[in-house]
């Protein structure tokens, strides 16, 4: 791939989507592009280009796993001044358009991320509330089937495993030792 992007050609059409970086999913097999441009990725998603989305876009690029109060804090020094409200509705409007992915851990906030073109899972400390991303354990969508799926045609699994990060491990083994 050429440094700082390529053309890809019949994604919707006739038309190209400037991308900085294609990867396959190991675990699905499916091809996830990562915009290097968030207003083309706006744009190729049928939305109105405006600072807001912009800003919440290149908010959440830049803290993967975000809460609505960090985005609002990323966003507002991004283009100086912008509402609590007018994020809750960017953000809204980029879950319903697949453009985030909204997780939702017991007993946290809801927390976005652009990582949406897979079926990964979340790893949370519950000490310091560190996320990661986690690739599906066996190799398909959904990575786990339920005993009866009474019908339903099954997408995608949603696992948050919970436990320590290695940093609250070790300092609660300090702590316990002093």
């Amino acid at each position: 791939m050429e440094k700082g992007g390529r053309q890809l050609a019949g994604l919707n059409g006739n038309e190209s989507v400037r991308i900085q970086n294609l990867t396959r999913s190991r675990t699905t097999g499916i091809l996830c592009t990562v915009h290097d441009d968030p207003a083309d990725l706006l744009r190729h998603h049928g939305l109105h280009v405006t600072a807001q989305r912009l800003a919440v876009l290149r908010a959440v690029g830049a803290r993967p796993h975000a809460t609505a109060a960090e985005v609002l804090d990323l966003a507002a020094t991004d283009i100086g001044a912008i509402s609590r409200q007018a994020v809750y509705d960017v953000l809204t409007v980029l879950v319903d358009k697949a453009l985030l992915r909204r997780i939702e851990p017991t007993g946290s906030p809801a927390r976005y991320e652009r990582r949406v073109a897979d079926n990964h899972h979340h790893l949370i400390c519950r000490e310091c509330g560190q996320v990661a991303d986690v690739d599906c354990a066996v190799g398909s969508a959904p990575c786990l089937e339920p005993s009866d799926a009474l019908g339903f045609d099954l997408e995608e699994a949603e696992v948050i495993y919970w436990g320590r990060c290695p940093d609250c491990r070790k300092r609660l083994r300090t702590t316990s030792v002093t």
